[in-house]
């Protein structure tokens, strides 16, 4: 007796099916702890595959847990592919530990763009930051030389975009000239999420529409707030996929809207932290994230883009 043909149970989602790829904590908001909540809160379908998992973050003393290697996430992808599940309108990454499963992420880049070529492909570049590298030094090529060209948006830190171009980022020009950098290398949408600069931070935004046109640009102004955080770039690349979706022509009203969201939740955290007693500079402090859904949904805009001429 043949067995019953495969039919796909998933129905279309109207909103948007994200594929998320990233680290798992059983406690704590990092990874796809602190981005699948918000992208579901902005209505997408979001399926996570964890690429480790462990009990907490790593900055704590000490943490325990597995890692997922690059042919266990093709497994995975295999599985959907056989079940024809593997219609996907965007992929989100973020921090990856090791060349073999960055150069695996590639192969899922093609295959989900082999199933839907409009696939948008939102990469949060993590090696590093405030000068110091955290991943294998081989990634930074493989990241400069294999995922620029593919990704359709890049939100690298002030440290990630002097690695992926290979030049200091001191001026607000010398970030604007970075965006440009990643756009002929290949990528429309660049955010540097933070540049320290003159004792404030600077979020700096590109969007090149047409590959002869001239990117449009514009930077927003940040506080600098007195603590450390897990999980809040993860958070915010979450978001600027999420707003710049809803708004494909106007990146910086999707970063206005992201900021606004993450400063609203950061504010809460420490109001919370402060609360309960705690000294808010003593170690890194864990997002309210929960508590902040409303934040995330309809943020209050109260910081805005200025465009460059």
């Amino acid at each position: 007796m043949a067995p019953p043909p495969i039919l796909s149970l998933a129905l279309p989602s109207e909103t948007g099916r994200v594929l998320s790829i990233q680290s798992h904590t059983v406690q704590g908001y990092v990874g796809n702890k602190s981005a699948v909540f918000p992208l579901q809160l902005l209505g997408y379908d979001v399926d996570p595959i964890n690429s480790v998992q462990f009990s907490n973050h790593t900055g704590y003393p000490t943490f325990k847990g597995q890692v997922l290697n690059g042919d266990q996430l093709w497994d995975l992808v295999e599985g959907l592919e056989a079940n024809g599940l593997l219609y996907y309108t965007h992929l989100l990454t973020g921090y990856i530990g090791s060349v073999s499963f960055l150069n695996t992420v590639l192969k899922v880049v093609n295959k989900l763009r082999s199933v839907n070529p409009g696939l948008t492909y939102v990469c949060d570049p993590v090696m590093g930051d405030e000068g110091k590298l955290y991943v294998p030094q081989e990634l930074v090529s493989v990241y400069k030389e294999k995922v620029v060209p593919v990704a359709s948006m890049l939100t690298p830190n002030q440290f990630e975009a002097e690695l992926l171009t290979g030049s200091s980022i001191v001026s607000e020009e010398d970030g604007r000239e970075a965006c440009n950098m990643l756009h002929a290398a290949g990528t429309s949408k660049v955010v540097i999420t933070s540049i320290a600069m003159n004792g404030e931070l600077l979020l700096i935004g590109s969007h090149k529409k047409e590959k002869d046109d001239p990117p449009m640009q514009f930077r927003i102004s940040l506080p600098k707030i007195p603590a450390y955080f897990t999980g809040t770039g993860d958070l915010m690349t979450a978001l600027l996929l999420g707003w710049s979706n809803k708004y494909p022509d106007n990146l910086d009203k999707a970063a206005e809207l992201s900021v606004s969201s993450l400063q609203a939740l950061l504010v809460r955290t420490i109001d919370d932290y402060t609360k309960a007693g705690h000294d808010c500079q003593s170690s890194s402090l864990e997002i309210r994230l929960i508590q902040s859904q409303d934040d995330i949904r309809n943020p209050e805009i109260k910081f805005h883009a200025e465009k460059y001429p």
